[in-house]
């Protein structure tokens, strides 16, 4: 197995039934050798800096009705909220005094906010802080939409194809939805400049190891500058509150592979880690990831931001999530770094 991790090291990728054997097959000895080599990898590019994105939930309503999530159209026991601009500035301001320099707006696909509110939200927060990058995760939209949000300041989206699987994919979602147009959107957030960042739920209900490896394999072949994975873990008030889930272990190992496989792509260690492991963000970091993305939103809302169950920090000031994985990043040698965080093409 470890000349299959060397050879993975080497060619940045493996044929399907190669990937196949590495997630089956492998052993405890074998994943301390790829989390060992995926590290390495890491911090040859980025040294021992971690980059820092300050994360703002500025809706939970959502019109989407995703059979996996907490902020579902269909959930009647999600207590909805929205920020308005002057409370989304007040975020901004407040991560920037504490040393972010990349701000993420999330939230659901709420029709709420016209087009042209969201481009005044976005270029006025270009306007305040030049320095500083502005990432956005709105979901679905048209090339039109995307530009004119990326004409207006933003320079990050975040998209996770969620299964490059079209069957899998109506698995987890409504008729309405599709595989093929999400990843239309990517193509199309791609060819409009966007620093992009897709990636895929870890242990979803009726995923197959074969899916795993369709996802490794569309990411290599899609080439995004950001990816984002985590451990599914089920939300009461969804289709799926009865299926297993917290795979820590099967998505570490992924989170080396794909650093393996995309040595200068920046990966976060999510909050679902670290939910699911009371050291989880630091067992991402120790993996191979490189980005960690504490809570600017309103301690008021996060509860309420809920897309699966025992979401951690949810009741932490922002000043308070920082210091706290300041400390945590520390005690593993490593740094929170005040820096936008940008890609970086190999030269």
């Amino acid at each position: 197995m470890q000349s299959l991790i060397d050879k993975l090291h080497k060619e940045k990728t493996l044929q399907k039934d190669e990937l196949i054997t590495l997630l089956t097959s492998v052993t405890e000895k074998d994943k301390k050798y790829l989390f060992s080599r995926a590290r390495a990898l890491a911090d040859e590019f980025f040294g021992n800096r971690i980059y820092v994105r300050g994360l703002i939930e500025f809706t939970n309503y959502c019109k989407n009705d995703c059979y996996y999530c907490g902020i579902r159209k269909s959930n009647l026991k999600a207590d909805r909220y929205r920020l308005n601009k002057e409370e989304i500035l007040s975020c901004c301001e407040q991560g920037y005094g504490l040393g972010f320099r990349t701000f993420v707006l999330q939230g659901g696909e709420d029709l709420w906010y016209s087009h042209e509110e969201m481009i005044d939200i976005v270029s006025t927060i270009r306007n305040t802080y030049p320095d500083c990058a502005i990432t956005l995760s709105l979901g679905e939209k048209t090339y039109k939409e995307y530009l004119e949000l990326f004409k207006a300041g933003a320079n990050r989206y975040l998209l996770r194809h969620e299964t490059a699987n079209a069957d899998h994919y109506s698995k987890l979602h409504p008729p309405s939805l599709s595989s093929e147009n999400r990843k239309r959107c990517l193509y199309d957030l791609k060819e409009i400049g966007y620093q992009v960042g897709t990636g895929f739920m870890v242990g979803s209900p009726y995923q197959t190891i074969e899916n795993l490896v369709e996802d490794l394999l569309f990411i290599k072949s899609f080439g995004p500058q950001m990816i984002g994975i985590g451990p599914f873990i089920s939300h009461k008030d969804t289709p799926f509150a009865a299926f297993p889930s917290e795979q820590l272990d099967l998505t570490l190992v992924l989170i080396a592979i794909l650093r393996l496989m995309n040595p200068n792509a920046l990966i976060p260690a999510t909050t679902a880690l670290g939910t699911i492991d009371p050291n989880g963000r630091e067992k991402g970091i120790l993996a191979g990831a490189n980005v960690v993305m504490p809570n600017l939103s309103p301690v008021g809302v996060r509860k309420k931001y809920s897309l699966y169950d025992n979401k951690i920090c949810t009741g932490e000031e922002a000043a308070e999530c920082r210091m706290c994985l300041q400390n945590r990043m520390k005690k593993i040698g490593y740094e929170l770094v005040v820096d936008r965080g940008d890609f970086h093409p190999i030269k």
